[in-house]
C-alpha cells in the first residue's frame, strides 16, 4: 500500500488564506493502481514520443527539428546560426535548447554519425568517434538542410501525411515525413525506452533502394542478393558470418562483429588505425592499450598517440624492433575494443505499436507507408486538377458570349446579385460564377479566355491518368520504383565498411601470451582449487579447508598449463591455469563447479594438469572393469570449455587415475578387501572416450572396486604376491601382518 500523511485535527485548523482542505491526509492506495495511473502514462510517452523511431526513420525530436528547418526555408543555399534553429524548434519541441542542439549535432555532416546526414553544418560539430572532442556552442555554428532532405519534404504540402497540433495548439506539425527512400535503414538509430530499446544499424543507400525495388517487383525476392551487409559510417570491417546475417535479416535481432581497419608503415615501424567499430571511441581504445601495456600483457608497443586531424581518425602505435604488426593486431582485436559487436534490435513503431521486424518485414512496411503517401499525393493532385477543370468549364461558357457577361454585370444594380445573375445567365454554379466575376476587366477578351480554355483537354488527360493511378497498385509501385532509381542516381555512395569472412580470420587468432613460472596446484575432495607459487608455499602455514575436506591432488608444474576437471556426470571441463589468480594456503581457493559453470548438482571428482596431452587416463568402474583412454582424446583445436561424454556412462565410476608412464604400476582395491597390482601397459589405450573398458578384477556378488592409486615402493611388504599374472584376476586378500591392511587409498 502507498500511504499519504493525514492530519486528523484538520477541523481545528484556522481557515488561513491558501489553505487546502484535506492537505496532509493519510490515504491508502494500491501500488498497482498508483503505477497504472502515474507510471504507465510516462512509460507510454517515452516509448511513443521519444525513444523508438517510426517507419519514416525518425524519432519525434528529429522530425520536429527537420520540419522547423524546412519551414525556415533552409532547404536551399542559405545557412543560419544554429542558435536560431534551436530557438525556432522550441515552438514544437519544448525540451530545452541543449537537448535540441544535441539532436541537431547528431544529424549533422560534421559529426559524421550518419551515412547520409540531414543537416549540412559549418563549424565545429565534434566527431562521433571521439568521447572528448566537444562541439562548439550553438551561437558559433551554422547549418541548413542537406540536399537529401528534398526527398523527405517534396510532397509534404500535398496532404501525404497527417498533421497534428503542437503542444500549445498554435502550430501544426507532421506525424511522419513522406520519405521517398527507406531512411529507417539507411541511417543508424538507437534509443532506450521503458522496458524496451531500439538499435538499428545503417545500410548502404543504393543497396537498400535496390532491395526495396526487388521486393516491390517480387515479394519473394532474395534480399541478401542485393543487401549484402550493414554499412557503418566509421568504415571498419564487418566480420561476415552468413548464418548470423540471415538471422538478423529474418528476426531483426542479432550481433554483428566489427573490427577496426589498420595499415602498417614499415619505414616508421608503426601501425596506423584508420577506423574503429561504431560502438567505441578513440579514447577508449587508447586507454585500454595503455592499461594492457602497464599490466605487462602487451610488450611490443613503445608509444601510442591520437593523430586525428582534418583527414579523419588516426591512432598511431609505435612498435618495438622486431615486432610482427599483424600478430600484434590480432592481440589488440582480442583484448581491446578494436573488435566489438553491434547489437541489432530493429524495434520500430508501426501504427503506434512497437514491433521488432526483420529487414523484409521492415521494407514491406515502408513500402505500404510509401504507397499510401503516393496515393494521398495523387488524390491531392487529382482534386486540384478537377477543381481547375471545373473553373475552366465555366470560363469556357463565357467564351460563347463575352458581351452578355459584361451586360449582366453592368445591368446588375447590387454587387451581391452579380454572381447569382451570372449563374442564371450562363447556367454555371456558384464557384464558376465567383471565378468569372473576379476576372479583371482587362482579361475579358477572347485571347485570354481561349488561352486558358486550351488547357481543358490536357487537364482531362491528366485527370484520367491520375484516376487510373489511384485504381492500380501496380502503377503506384512503378512510380515508387522510378523515384528510388532517381535517388540512387543522385545520392548513391560506395560502401564504407569492408567485409571480411569469419572463416578467413579463424586461423589468425593468437593466444594471449601469459607469464610462465613455477606453481603448485592443489585440488580437494570437495572441489576447491588453489594455485600457489613455491615462495608463497614456503612462507605459508597449513592449508585452510572446509570442515571435512581434504587435499586429494598436488602437482608441481608451471603456470602455462591446461587443466581438465572430471565430474560425476560423465563430463569434463577444461580451463587454463592462468585463468586462476595466484593465492595462498590461508584461503579456501576457487570452487570449481561455480567457477566453470557446472550443471546443477554436478561435482568435480578429479583434476589432470597437462601441457602436451601425453599419458593416459584410467577409469575404474564398480563392476570390476577399467578403461584406459589416451589423454589426447581430450585435446581440442578450439577452446571448448565443456566436453560431454568424457567417459562411459554405462557403469558407475569408482575411481579416476592419470598415469603419464606406461611402466607405472597401479594398485586397485575392492570392497571385499582384495588387492590387485597390474602394469599400466597391460591395458590397451582406447581412442574413444565412451569406451566401457575391459574386465580387470573378478568380484564376488555384492562387491565392487572402491579405490585405485599408482603403486609406490614400500606401500606393501610383499607386492609380488598381488601382481596379476593375467587379467582379469581375483586379486589377493592381505595377510594379517601386511602393511596394506593399514594403508588407505
Amino acid at each position: 500500500m502507498a500511504r499519504k500523511k493525514k492530519n486528523s485535527n484538520n477541523s481545528s485548523l484556522p481557515k488561513l488564506q491558501g489553505y487546502i482542505a484535506g492537505a496532509g491526509e493519510i490515504v491508502e492506495e494500491k501500488i498497482a493502481s498508483t503505477l497504472q495511473e502515474n507510471f504507465m502514462p510516462y512509460a507510454m510517452s517515452i516509448i511513443l514520443s521519444r525513444a523508438i523511431p517510426q517507419i519514416d526513420g525518425f524519432k519525434p525530436s528529429h522530425r520536429k527539428l527537420l520540419y522547423t528547418m524546412y519551414k525556415m526555408g533552409l532547404l536551399g543555399p542559405t545557412r543560419t546560426k544554429s542558435a536560431n534553429i534551436v530557438g525556432q524548434t522550441m515552438k514544437l519541441n519544448p525540451h530545452g535548447d541543449a537537448a535540441i542542439y544535441d539532436t541537431m549535432v547528431r544529424l549533422s555532416r560534421g559529426y559524421e554519425a550518419l551515412l547520409h546526414p540531414f543537416v549540412d553544418s559549418k563549424g565545429n560539430f565534434g566527431k562521433f568517434y571521439s568521447r572528448d572532442m566537444a562541439w562548439a556552442a550553438s551561437r558559433y555554428t551554422e547549418a541548413k538542410l542537406d540536399s537529401i532532405c528534398n526527398e523527405l519534404f517534396n510532397d509534404i504540402d500535398k496532404d501525404t501525411v497527417d498533421f497534428v497540433d503542437n503542444y500549445d495548439n498554435t502550430l501544426k506539425e507532421p506525424t511522419l515525413l513522406p520519405a521517398a527512400f527507406p531512411s529507417v535503414l539507411v541511417n543508424a538509430n538507437t534509443g532506450i525506452a521503458v522496458g524496451m530499446a531500439s538499435s538499428i544499424c545503417s545500410f548502404n543507400l543504393e543497396e537498400v533502394c535496390r532491395t526495396t525495388i526487388g521486393l516491390l517487383k517480387d515479394p519473394d525476392f532474395d534480399i541478401m542478393s542485393t543487401l549484402i551487409a550493414p554499412d557503418f559510417t566509421g568504415g571498419a570491417q564487418i566480420v561476415y558470418d552468413r548464418q548470423v546475417m540471415e538471422n538478423v535479416y529474418k528476426t531483426g535481432r542479432g550481433s554483428i562483429k566489427l573490427r577496426g581497419r589498420y595499415t602498417y608503415d614499415k619505414y616508421a615501424n608503426c601501425i596506423d588505425i584508420l577506423s574503429i567499430p561504431q560502438t567505441t571511441t578513440s579514447e577508449a581504445v587508447i586507454e585500454k592499450v595503455i592499461d594492457l601495456v602497464k599490466q605487462g600483457k602487451i610488450r611490443e608497443i613503445s608509444d601510442i598517440r591520437d593523430e586525428t586531424g582534418i583527414d579523419g581518425l588516426k591512432i598511431t602505435i609505435d612498435l618495438k624492433r622486431g615486432t610482427d604488426a599483424d600478430k600484434l593486431m590480432q592481440k589488440l582485436y582480442k583484448m581491446t575494443p578494436l573488435e566489438d559487436s553491434f547489437s541489432c534490435n530493429f524495434n520500430v513503431l508501426i501504427a503506434g505499436t512497437p514491433r521488432v521486424l526483420g529487414v523484409r518485414e521492415l521494407l514491406n512496411e515502408w513500402s505500404a507507408f510509401r504507397i499510401e503517401c503516393v496515393k494521398r499525393r495523387t488524390y491531392f493532385d487529382l482534386h486540384k486538377k478537377q477543381d481547375r477543370l471545373h473553373l475552366l468549364r465555366g470560363l469556357e461558357k463565357i467564351l460563347l458570349d463575352i458581351d452578355k457577361a459584361i451586360k449582366i454585370i453592368r445591368n446588375t444594380e447590387e454587387e451581391s446579385m452579380v454572381v447569382p445573375n451570372l449563374m442564371t445567365g450562363f447556367d454555371i454554379d456558384q464557384i464558376q460564377a465567383e471565378y468569372v466575376a473576379e476576372i479583371k476587366l482587362r482579361h475579358l477578351n477572347r485571347e485570354y479566355i481561349l488561352k486558358h480554355t486550351n488547357d481543358i483537354s490536357q487537364l482531362e488527360n491528366d485527370i484520367a491518368e491520375l484516376e487510373s493511378i489511384l485504381g492500380s497498385n501496380t502503377k503506384i509501385k512503378k512510380i515508387i520504383i522510378k523515384e528510388l532509381e532517381a535517388i540512387i542516381k543522385k545520392y548513391a555512395q560506395p560502401r564504407r565498411s569492408m567485409i571480411i569472412y569469419a572463416d578467413d580470420i579463424a586461423d589468425d587468432e593468437v593466444e594471449e601470451e601469459v607469464p610462465d613460472y613455477a606453481v603448485n596446484l592443489f585440488f580437494t575432495k570437495d572441489g576447491y582449487f588453489k594455485k600457489i607459487t613455491p615462495l608463497s608455499l614456503r612462507m605459508s602455514g597449513e592449508h585452510k579447508l572446509k570442515e571435512g575436506d581434504v587435499i586429494t591432488e598436488h602437482f608441481e608444474t608451471t603456470n602455462n598449463t591446461d587443466l581438465i576437471f572430471f565430474t560425476d556426470k560423465h563430463q569434463a571441463y577444461k580451463a587454463k591455469a592462468p585463468q586462476f589468480a595466484d593465492t595462498k594456503t590461508s584461503v579456501l581457493g576457487d570452487y570449481i563447479p561455480s567457477r566453470l559453470g557446472f550443471d546443477e548438482d554436478e561435482n568435480a571428482i578429479y583434476m589432470i594438469p597437462t601441457k602436451d596431452y601425453k599419458g593416459n587416463v584410467f577409469f575404474f568402474f564398480e563392476s570390476g572393469k577399467a578403461a584406459k583412454i589416451s589423454l589426447e582424446a581430450y585435446a581440442t583445436k578450439t577452446n571448448r570449455k565443456k566436453l560431454m561424454g568424457a567417459y562411459s556412462d554405462k557403469d558407475k565410476l569408482a575411481a579416476v587415475l592419470f598415469v603419464d608412464n606406461d611402466e607405472s604400476e597401479i594398485m586397485v582395491r575392492s570392497s571385499s578387501g582384495r588387492i590387485l597390482i597390474f602394469k599400466a601397459s597391460d591395458l590397451t589405450a582406447k581412442a574413444s572416450r565412451s569406451s566401457q573398458g575391459v574386465a580387470l578384477i573378478r568380484l564376488k556378488k555384492g562387491h565392487r572396486i572402491i579405490s585405485a592409486v599408482v603403486y609406490q615402493e614400500g606401500m606393501l611388504s610383499d607386492p609380488e604376491r598381488y601382481r596379476a599374472k593375467n587379467l582379469p584376476s581375483a586379486g589377493q586378500l592381505p595377510r594379517t601382518n601386511e602393511n596394506g591392511e593399514q594403508i588407505t587409498f
